[in-house]
């Protein structure tokens, strides 16, 4: 399910979104057309990555730029066709690349998306001795601002994650803003942990991940599981997140001419009321509790528009003595580990991601793909 399939969600009519369709790649091809009258060449790294950088940077503006101006009902529609073409693209790709299966499952009720090794499951190996054991689970939040995307959009992704830690991943399909606002996503996020629990993961073996605003998800979460009682995860790992909704630092306008990022990053929509500056939503503003938290690890460009508050949320962490795998990619924009997989400050996310993971969770001999 997208949230263009749920029945209190209006989408456009056809001929809208064909034209709302036709109007996206129109307004992508005049970005992309800008990239050779600027200094496309300059960056971080060698003339490839630095060109791919430009490309990428110019096209995902040229998105982002073009949908926080629709109206909710043509947004929607283009997410769900966006998604349809997801659908028949990714599968067969990670399966040949990663060799990685999706399946579609439901969880507590919340919809969303399994990524497995292929070679995790019975009928997909032939000697027993070849099947590979699952290392644990990774709850995963998409990002997209708390308003945006779908799990099958991140499945590329998940299925690095699947291939680098070891890890199973469910991708779920949380309801978003502006029709679903704080608190539906967070709760729709804790049913499915406490789900996962229920079906027998051992919290021991659970990751709950995340990148942008389902980064500060994740984060707002993990506060709420200790206020629910459930137990605490095995570790966090964080892409860009969102973690302060008041967006008052330097970097929210000294990086907005290098990040991929619109200049008016949406979040009334979400907050619907809340004060950004809360802590229940912007969690560089809480206190961790280092009997509780677990350990973190988070990621962000030096070149984003987020790079300074989640430098603060990386050292509210470190002063509560919460253990902290930080990497800060030199010259990089929001989620560039997702954008831009092959750059080598991506392959530097991957490899501490992988290690990360390996020194807190260890493979669960119950494991198997029939949770």
């Amino acid at each position: 399910m997208v949230m263009a399939d749920r029945p209190e969600v209006q989408t456009a009519s056809t001929p809208v979104t064909a034209l709302t369709m036709v109007g996206l790649a129109d307004n992508m091809l005049n970005g992309l057309a800008r990239v050779p009258f600027r200094k496309f060449w300059n960056g971080p790294g060698g003339l490839l990555d630095n060109v791919g950088q430009s490309v990428t940077r110019q096209a995902i503006r040229s998105f982002m730029g073009y949908i926080v101006g629709l109206p909710i009902e043509e947004f929607r529609s283009m997410e769900k066709v966006l998604d349809d073409l997801c659908q028949v693209v990714i599968p067969p790709f990670i399966r040949l690349t990663d060799g990685v299966e999706v399946t579609t499952d439901e969880i507590a009720g919340v919809p969303g998306l399994w990524l497995r090794a292929r070679a995790s499951a019975d009928e997909h190996v032939d000697d027993a001795e070849d099947k590979k054991t699952i290392k644990g689970t990774i709850l995963y939040l998409h990002g997209g601002g708390y308003i945006g995307t779908t799990p099958m959009m991140y499945s590329a992704f998940a299925a690095s994650l699947v291939s680098g830690t070891g890890c199973e991943v469910f991708i779920a399909d949380y309801r978003m803003a502006p029709e679903f606002p704080y608190p539906a996503g967070v709760l729709d996020a804790t049913d499915v942990y406490r789900g996962l629990l229920d079906r027998g993961v051992d919290a021991d073996h659970l990751i709950i991940a995340g990148d942008s605003g389902g980064g500060g998800l994740a984060t707002q979460v993990v506060n709420h599981l200790r206020t629910e009682g459930l137990p605490r995860p095995a570790a966090v790992a964080l892409f860009s997140p969102e973690v302060d909704l008041d967006l008052d630092h330097p970097s929210i306008t000294e990086n907005a001419t290098t990040d991929i990022l619109p200049w008016n990053v949406p979040v009334t929509p979400y907050l619907h009321g809340i004060q950004p500056d809360d802590e229940r939503v912007s969690a560089a503003r809480a206190e961790p509790d280092p009997e509780w938290f677990p350990p973190a690890f988070v990621c962000w460009g030096s070149s984003e528009m987020f790079r300074d508050p989640v430098r603060d949320y990386v050292a509210v962490l470190e002063k509560a003595e919460v253990e902290v795998c930080s990497v800060e990619g030199r010259g990089m924009f929001h989620v560039f580990p997702i954008l831009m997989p092959w750059a080598e400050s991506s392959h530097e996310v991957y490899r501490e991601l992988d290690a990360f993971v390996d020194r807190h969770v260890t493979p669960d001999p119950a494991a198997t793909a029939t949770h």
